[in-house]
């Protein structure tokens, strides 16, 4: 029988293959729902009542379900109901359906933080900027972003860290990230099974990887310090 120090590299591995594919799904996300985010948070603004009814009720929509049930309904939806499996059955298909869940729900809640955040900067900023010859475009990029990046980055902090954690919801589908790696080792992987240790060590990457990621916003907090 294998000893807990044979079956440690055998684990090590494929949990390493499945962090990198927790990470793949987290920067995705992120450098998809950063921009859609903003773009909805103009559209919630916008003087076209239609397009801000139709965002705030999506918002709404997207903010009120779980993340799981919008995972199972973007992934099995096209197959099961309109007879076209768009995304396939094979692992690049699933990480596809879990990125644009993804990017869609935390698209909605990034949109809710930019519009709280552009809605804060005192409305005197654009009239002097519109007084000194500013148009609109110039105001935003010149003299509100960075300051609503300030009032906006501890709670997009949060969303942040809390997005490393919600990686592991697209094991419903069964993409093979990183507790989907561990938790094969209790029904039996390579060799290996009723083995619960190795979704102690999963842990461990989440922890250190949220670790990371707290000491460099701290860091990016403070950089920022000079617009209190």
């Amino acid at each position: 029988m294998d000893t807990f120090f044979d079956q440690l590299p055998i684990v090590l591995h494929s949990l390493n293959i499945g962090f990198l594919r927790t990470l793949e799904l987290f920067l995705v996300t992120l450098l998809g729902a950063v921009p859609l985010g903003l773009l909805i948070s103009f559209g919630t603004r916008s003087k076209i009542a239609p397009l801000r009814g139709v965002l705030k009720i999506f918002i709404w929509i997207i903010r009120g379900t779980p993340l799981m049930i919008q995972l199972l309904i973007i992934y099995y939806f096209p197959g099961l109901v309109m007879g076209n499996a768009i995304w396939g059955g094979d692992e690049i298909g699933r990480f596809i359906a879990s990125s644009v869940a993804f990017i869609i729900n935390y698209a909605c809640y990034f949109s809710e933080i930019f519009r709280g955040g552009i809605e804060s900067i005192p409305v005197g900023q654009d009239e002097a900027g519109l007084v000194l010859g500013m148009t609109k475009k110039q105001i935003f990029f010149k003299v509100k972003l960075l300051q609503m990046v300030k009032r906006i980055l501890p709670p997009m902090s949060n969303e942040i860290l809390t997005l490393v954690k919600d990686t592991s919801l697209a094991r419903i589908i069964a993409l093979q990230e990183v507790i989907w790696a561990g938790q094969a080792f209790m029904k039996g992987s390579q060799g290996i099974s009723g083995a619960i240790w190795p979704l102690f060590f999963s842990a461990l990457y989440y922890l250190i990887f949220n670790g990371l990621l707290t000491l460099l916003l701290g860091k990016a907090e403070k950089k920022l310090g000079y617009f209190r």
